[in-house]
């Protein structure tokens, strides 16, 4: 299938010179380029999603007992 992309010169001169230095076809390099694209993970699909593994756990009982959990009840919990 044949396709048309407009890049940016400076762009395209890089592009250029890393295929002659790979010694391949501009349509190869870019070929490879789209497939490692398409082949790698979507960095965007994990991002602002965490698992619980992710989260921290706490091993230990906690030493506090009858403690608020209102604002000023935290604030006293961080001071002591």
């Amino acid at each position: 299938m044949r396709t048309t992309l407009e890049l940016p010169d400076p762009l395209f001169a890089r592009l250029k010179a890393r295929a002659a230095m790979k010694q391949v076809s501009l349509k190869q390099l870019l070929h490879d380029y789209v497939e490692q694209g398409l082949d790698a993970p979507d960095p965007s699909a994990s991002q602002g999603r965490r698992s619980a593994s992710d989260l921290p756990m706490l091993r230990a009982p906690l030493q506090q007992q009858n403690v608020s959990f209102s604002n000023a009840g935290l604030f006293e919990l961080l001071e002591s």
